[in-house]
């Protein structure tokens, strides 16, 4: 197999005698889907923040390209090509969708000595770009906070995807949505993984997990409980292993079979 675009090899990340992750391994192919589930409080936020430059490993190493990588920062993640969504979008409502889109990164124009924001290109790229991704726009100048949930989940990925990302890491898109939303998110996931980029999506649903992923690897505690592809097991076995199956299973014994 190719290698990995990131790959993450025995991540341990201590907050003082607290140890989140206890050795994680994880790593991410072009054009995969390599989902990362986990219950609350599995680890999942510190590892997808620790592949993101917000939080250096205690321990343990990352690869990206096959290159030894020491991210100082997330700007540096996202310089080397690893883009996050995260839950909250970090998206200002009452602001445009094309002020959002191109947030941090406006065009100018020139004229003379002087510098303008670029409304021309910046329209026309913000409504091809959410075009592509299926979203069809009344006009560009339209708010963030009049478009739906999905929308604007499809908004940060194609901004993610326009600027040059290799990775995407998507941070429970899904888990305030309601049906058609989330059908909508998912068919954009698996656009984003189809044109070649590396896709992490985070999530502690079972059922979108196997909508659109190629490998699923659980959380729990700190520490990977394994992973397998699409095909190798079932979704009654993720969720089982994500509820740790085998604790339940202990208890159960010890119990009598009443838990």
């Amino acid at each position: 197999m190719s290698t990995p675009i990131v790959n993450m090899l025995n991540i341990e990340k201590h907050f003082g005698p607290v140890i989140a992750l206890a050795g994680v391994s994880f790593d991410v192919h072009a054009g995969e889907c390599h989902c990362l589930l986990g219950d609350n409080g599995a680890g999942k936020s510190t590892f997808i923040k620790t592949m993101a430059g917000v939080h250096k490993p205690t321990k343990g190493e990352i690869h990206f390209e096959g290159k030894t990588m020491d991210f100082n920062s997330p700007r540096d993640a996202m310089e080397a090509g690893i883009a996050t969504v995260y839950q909250d979008l970090a998206m200002i409502p009452l602001m445009s969708v094309t002020r959002n889109f191109w947030m941090g990164r406006e065009p100018v124009r020139r004229v003379g000595p002087l510098k303008f924001f670029d409304f021309e290109k910046a329209n026309t790229v913000t409504m091809e770009e959410m075009r592509k991704m299926g979203i069809n726009l009344r006009e560009p100048d339209q708010a963030v906070g009049t478009l739906s949930g999905g929308e604007r989940q499809t908004v940060a990925i194609s901004r993610a995807v326009y600027f040059g990302a290799k990775v995407l890491i998507l941070d429970e898109p899904t888990s305030a949505l309601g049906v058609r939303q989330t059908s909508n998110v998912l068919a954009t996931v698996d656009k984003v993984r189809k044109s070649g980029i590396g896709v992490v999506f985070i999530t502690h649903n079972v059922r979108h997990a196997m909508a659109v992923g190629d490998r699923f690897t659980v959380l729990n505690r700190g520490k990977t409980l394994g992973t397998a592809k699409r095909g190798e097991i079932t979704p009654e076995e993720l969720q089982e292993l994500m509820a740790g199956g085998q604790e339940l299973a202990t208890l159960e014994g010890s119990l009598g079979g009443t838990v």
